[in-house]
């Protein structure tokens, strides 16, 4: 299949490292999944699950990032196995596949746009009541995702979502751990699944919503920044991956824990994003007002990297879509898939400032409820191409295992029924 990998300045065109040291050096790009794929959004279905069940749901977070894990591995493994993006893959499926995503990008971004912002607006509204209103907080987040994605580096852009990484571990695990929770009913819970009765919804929810949604299809762009072009490179990939989405669990088991641990036992409860934002005070009560600054900087955190990532991310998902339903020659991708190059700029464009209208309605945490509703409509699609992608159009040695085959099918069924789900509650 053709290369789209030369020609755009990539900075690492070595040979792929082979020990556990070297590939340790080279992590960076599963951080930015992590960071980008938890969001407020994640942390409300973590931690209503913790607040009604306790910890016994933790079982659902092992396999929620697991089959995000095997999802977002396929699509490492199809780039660099073939040698074209996923973008190409969709379209060598016919004009309709091409056409469904870039259609559905448009619209989950422009909803997207305004729900991600107006989250890390409830962070900073707590944090400095009274300062701005909401909405003023949320146009200085999507101005800030555009001016740092729009200077077109994308070494800065992984090192900033290291540091929101950095962040969110320090202060939500960090605040997970000083609530000492019981480490045997931990473990149990995930060596013993038990469900509850009435826990069905919680546990579909915490599952589908470990780690984002059209988000997940931007990894292979970050890989490829990175210069990790060629089947050689899978083994690094894949250890990257697998420490993103640790990562990922950790974080959400330790929403998990503050949950139970601070609603649960008392018979409280939390109602969508500001209810989040209001668990700060108990949590002041019980250990002070550093610990609650703690976790309204990890809820920031977490919604803010969604801002970049997502930025970053769809931005190079829609050039991509152009430079395929175009049918644009290989050697000329390079203008495409560019962090400067012109259908790049204005995908940063719609996502920033249009969505910025959805601010009027004064309903954040609707705008989070439409945009997971709209994730129902892509996570089976992207399952189930990969699942035809990966057995019939790469080569043998790098296709689907029965174990790899099985889990995507279990994700269709899966989000499909968390489809079902999210959009009868939207409507």
């Amino acid at each position: 299949m053709a290369d789209v990998t030369g020609g755009v300045g990539r900075e690492e065109a070595e040979r792929a490292p082979r020990t556990w040291g070297e590939r340790l050096r080279y992590i960076g790009p599963g951080f930015v999944v992590a960071a980008t794929g938890v969001g407020a959004g994640d942390m409300v279905s973590s931690l209503s699950a913790g607040t009604n069940f306790g910890t016994v749901l933790i079982w659902a977070i092992v396999i929620g990032a697991i089959l995000k894990y095997v999802l977002t591995e396929g699509l490492g493994r199809w780039y660099m196995a073939s040698g074209t993006t996923i973008l190409e893959g969709w379209r060598s499926l016919g004009l309709w596949a091409s056409l469904y995503f870039v259609i559905y990008l448009l619209i989950v971004t422009f909803v997207f746009g305004g729900a991600v912002i107006s989250a890390s607006a409830l962070a900073t509204t707590a944090m400095f009541p009274g300062v701005m209103p909401l909405w003023a907080w949320a146009v200085l987040h999507g101005i800030f995702g555009f001016v740092v994605i729009g200077i077109g580096r994308y070494r800065l852009f992984e090192r900033i979502m290291e540091f929101f990484v950095g962040l969110m571990f320090v202060t939500v695990v960090g605040l997970a751990i000083m609530l000492s929770p019981d480490l045997g009913e931990l473990a149990l819970g995930i060596v013993i699944p038990r469900i509850p009765e009435g826990s069905v919804l919680y546990a579909l929810a915490v599952i589908g919503g470990v780690g984002g949604t059209f988000t997940l299809a931007s990894y292979p762009y970050w890989v490829r920044e990175r210069g990790w072009s060629r089947p050689s490179w899978i083994p690094m990939m894949r250890l990257d991956l697998s420490v993103g989405y640790l990562f990922t669990a950790l974080f959400m088991v330790s929403m998990l824990v503050i949950g139970a641990e601070m609603l649960f036992a008392r018979g409280e409860g939390i109602s969508g994003e500001e209810g989040l934002v209001a668990l700060s005070d108990p949590i002041r009560e019980r250990f002070g007002a550093l610990a609650s600054w703690f976790f309204l900087i990890g809820f920031w955190a977490a919604a803010t990297s969604s801002i970049l990532g997502a930025w970053n991310g769809a931005a190079y998902l829609f050039a991509d879509s152009v430079r395929t339903i175009l049918r644009v020659p290989n050697e000329r991708a390079g203008e495409y898939l560019s962090e400067t190059g012109l259908w790049f700029r204005l995908m940063l464009v719609w996502i920033t400032f249009p969505p910025m209208l959805l601010l009027t309605f004064g309903q954040p945490v609707l705008l989070v409820v439409v945009y997971a509703a709209l994730g129902a409509f892509f996570m089976p699609f992207m399952a189930f191409t990969l699942l035809w992608l990966l057995n019939w159009r790469v080569d043998r040695e790098y296709r689907n295992g029965w174990l790899s085959n099985a889990l995507l099918v279990a994700a269709i069924l899966l989000f499909v029924v968390v489809g079902v789900q999210e959009v009868a509650g939207a409507l």
